[in-house]
């Protein structure tokens, strides 16, 4: 039973270390295909949209309520409005939103 608690975790281990390492020991060269420079450039804000969409519908008590927070956020965030009047607005409308659809 141990062999395969401390397996698991080396192959765990293994499998990331090697994600971070590859890169580093196979390109040398700086990158100058435009493309690929575009790509990376974009990697961290679509990992960030991926990870944090669900939690955005499937936080609250009714998925409607998230679906409108969601777009009231965007609609709020497309007029200038910063992180935090958007967060507070979006949670308002969660709130007030709950009261209808639970």
């Amino acid at each position: 039973m141990t062999f395969k608690i401390y397996a698991s975790i080396f192959t765990a281990f293994f499998v990331s270390y090697l994600i971070r390492v590859l890169p580093l020991t196979l390109i040398r060269k700086p990158i100058k295909n435009v493309f690929i420079r575009s790509f990376m450039h974009y990697l961290p804000y679509v990992t960030l949209s991926v990870m944090t969409f669900p939690a955005i519908i499937e936080a609250t008590q009714s998925i409607y309520s998230g679906i409108i927070a969601l777009v009231l956020g965007i609609i709020v965030s497309w007029f200038g409005l910063g992180i935090f009047p958007v967060a507070c607005i979006s949670c308002a409308v969660v709130f007030i939103s709950e009261i209808f659809f639970v």
